[in-house]
């Protein structure tokens, strides 16, 4: 694949790419990508990338204190009652 760099983007449309693709849930990357698609004729109208609804974004962004705080909460439910298993 081809790394290209774009220069002169006027801020107002900066603004908007980058307020599109939060809107859309994809970098602005993603989004440049595919309105390039969509502009030399390459996009498949209808078909789009899945959406994903699971915690990819938030992997890494805890701090120590926050994963330690949350190892701390679950701790009760690694406990065995063996009340529950006689």
């Amino acid at each position: 694949m081809k790394t290209m760099s774009l220069r002169g983007i006027e801020p107002e449309v900066a603004e908007r790419l980058e307020s599109e693709a939060r809107r859309r849930g994809v970098s602005i990357n993603a989004h440049v990508l595919q309105l390039l698609r969509q502009g030399v004729g390459l996009a498949v109208p209808g078909k789009r990338r899945p959406v994903y609804r699971d915690l990819d974004q938030l992997a890494g962004t805890w701090s120590d204190q926050e994963a330690s705080d949350f190892e701390k909460s679950l701790s009760a439910f690694e406990q065995i009652d063996e009340e529950l298993w006689r």
